[in-house]
């Protein structure tokens, strides 16, 4: 595995590099050790499956507030989705911007988030799965998310919205007085 730093300290693209034979492939996907310097002393609780079958579907911008704040890794296992996560810690100098990234099964990358960042993704085929680790359990009191086309952020969704859930597209819009969310990752 090679860890790529992002514009954003605490978020980093994984490249994997998989062993390949007449038969296939292997790959790891994770290793406590290699994941050590940059999880410190969280674990891995809790691993997420989905699948979204349409085409263009969006999904987030999901985070939990402390002190259930989580890390989390993502990995595309099947087709490809665009991937966004937005950094809500209100101390960074990047808070309120976000990064995008391809993830697909094709070219074997994965995104880790630190705590402080919200997290979404829109398909860019059909039948896109992805797998998360999460460094907490899910927590519906402490579940947050940002509008998928909140103005302050201003994401470049990669192509026409064909489907978002009820609860995604209802997330209250940001203001001025938005404070983030206080993270151990700065």
């Amino acid at each position: 595995m090679r860890f790529i730093e992002t514009p954003f300290e605490g978020a980093y693209v994984i490249m994997l590099d998989p062993f390949k034979d007449h038969r296939g492939m292997f790959t790891r996907l994770f290793c406590k050790n290699e994941f050590k310097e940059i999880i410190h002393k969280k674990e891995i609780v809790q691993i997420n499956h989905s699948l979204t079958k349409q085409k263009g579907s969006i999904r987030g911008m999901h985070y939990q507030k402390q002190p259930r704040a989580e890390c989390k890794i993502i990995k595309c296992l099947q087709g490809s989705v665009f991937d966004v996560i937005i950094d809500i810690r209100k101390n960074s100098p990047t808070f309120l911007s976000y990064h995008t990234e391809l993830l697909s099964e094709d070219n074997l990358k994965m995104i880790y988030i630190s705590e402080g960042f919200a997290h979404g993704f829109q398909t860019i085929t059909e039948n896109a799965a992805l797998l998360y680790f999460h460094t907490e359990y899910y927590d519906k009191e402490f579940e947050r998310g940002i509008r998928y086309n909140d103005p302050l952020v201003n994401i470049p969704w990669s192509q026409e919205i064909t489907d978002i859930s009820e609860k995604d597209k209802n997330y209250e819009l940001l203001d001025k007085n938005f404070k983030g969310i206080v993270s151990d990752s700065l």
